[in-house]
């Protein structure tokens, strides 16, 4: 089950979340629309996701994730409808609405939760494995839109993606997820932390949980769209740093190989510690090559790799560490209200890298978003020494 999730997982992120990626020049250049206009639908279908995602949150607690998961396929499939035949830029962000509420019905989080629902405790392995799948979203979904725009146009692209996202991974989802136990099954966690109905109580463990998961995707996100640019910054040819920033994808995926090879061995909340010491470190190398400004491409290779390796890393703890801290009764609910924060950083983030850069320079920029990095380390050891000293408390709900 866990590798089908995955298989729906690659696809609904590469047809919803990695479509601008390869399609927003198309679309500008056919609509004469401003690149801001295609570049604001991502940003507002992540606002809607982290609208809808305490919501989601709640129904998979209560019902389960098959439902959600089918949904969010079949909303990728009519957003990208409409995408394809919008005669206006308000119909084009429209149809990111409808993309949002795909997103927050089905990426990571609600999977997760999904997972989580069905196994409990048990469900890390299943989780490391979906992202092991989905991890090569980018990796195949891009040069398939790319052909598929070279040979169809975009708006035959989106079509082709809303074909495959409803003939194939709505039946997917259906067939392959089972239905959850009631929201009243027994608790498989000896251990996890008290909360309410609505979730988690807001104390340090789960301030430092929603700072590291929200801060850790606004940092994914602002390297993301920037890293070119900082490579670029750091004296690499153009060449060079499209190279280099290729490492990202594969150093994910063999960390996530590695976790689950590894059986679990660490905790989850030290798998977090060592994600995010690893993010910090390779962020902070890569500051030094744009500072340094002559090219040093090993170096800057380094710091891609130590980066994505704690990326992979880090998706993975997202999911295992609210589980082994909160339990499965309830865990839907924690991932929906993190993810609400998380996603409308996801939101915002392409345009504050643009106004860094812009404003501060790369050299500042990479410096930001290095002791951002940094930061987030703080709240991760406070993660560890908290499932070192837990103690068993009252269930969530």
């Amino acid at each position: 089950m866990a590798l089908a999730i995955g298989a729906g997982q690659l696809v609904v992120w590469g047809s919803s979340f990695y479509l601008l990626s390869v399609l927003a020049t198309p679309i500008a250049q056919d609509t004469g629309w401003a690149p801001g206009w295609v570049a604001a639908g991502l940003s507002v279908g992540l606002v809607v996701a982290g609208l809808v995602s305490r919501r989601v949150g709640r129904l998979i607690d209560a019902r389960g994730g098959r439902g959600p998961l089918a949904a969010s396929a079949a909303l990728a499939a009519a957003g990208l409808v409409l995408m394809a035949v919008a005669p206006s830029e308000p119909a084009y962000l429209a149809a990111w609405s409808v993309m949002g509420l795909a997103m927050g019905l089905g990426l990571y989080d609600p999977a997760f939760a999904t997972l989580g629902r069905l196994y409990g405790t048990r469900a890390r392995t299943a989780i490391t494995q979906v992202t092991l799948v989905a991890g090569f979203s980018s990796t195949i979904c891009w040069p398939i839109t790319t052909a598929l725009a070279e040979r169809l146009g975009w708006r035959g692209a989106c079509l082709t993606w809303a074909v495959v996202d409803l003939v194939a991974i709505v039946p997917l989802y259906l067939l392959a997820v089972p239905r959850a136990e009631p929201a009243g099954a027994p608790l498989d966690a000896p251990h996890h932390r008290g909360g309410t109905a609505d979730g988690p109580r807001l104390d340090a463990v789960y301030l430092s949980l929603a700072v590291i998961v929200t801060g850790g995707a606004v940092i994914m996100t602002l390297v993301a769209t920037q890293l070119l640019v900082l490579l670029r910054a750091g004296g690499l040819a153009a060449g060079v740093a499209v190279t280099i920033g290729a490492l990202f994808g594969p150093s994910q995926v063999v960390a996530r190989g590695l976790e689950l090879a590894g059986g679990g061995r660490l905790h989850p909340t030290r798998t977090m510690l060592v994600a995010c010491s690893l993010v910090a470190s390779g962020l902070v190398v890569l500051g030094i090559v744009v500072a340094d400004a002559h090219g040093a491409v090993v170096v800057a290779a380094v710091g891609v790799i130590a980066y994505g390796a704690g990326t992979g890393l880090r998706t993975i703890a997202r999911g295992t560490v609210p589980l082994s801290l909160y339990g499965s009764r309830g865990y839907p609910v924690v991932m929906g209200r993190l993810a609400a924060p998380a996603l409308v950083g996801q939101a915002v983030a392409p345009v504050l890298g643009a106004v860094l850069v812009e404003q501060l320079g790369a050299p500042a920029t990479t410096a930001v978003i290095a002791l951002m990095a940094v930061a987030i380390v703080a709240p991760a050891a406070v993660l560890a020494r908290a499932a070192r000293t837990r103690h068993p408390v009252q269930a969530l709900g």
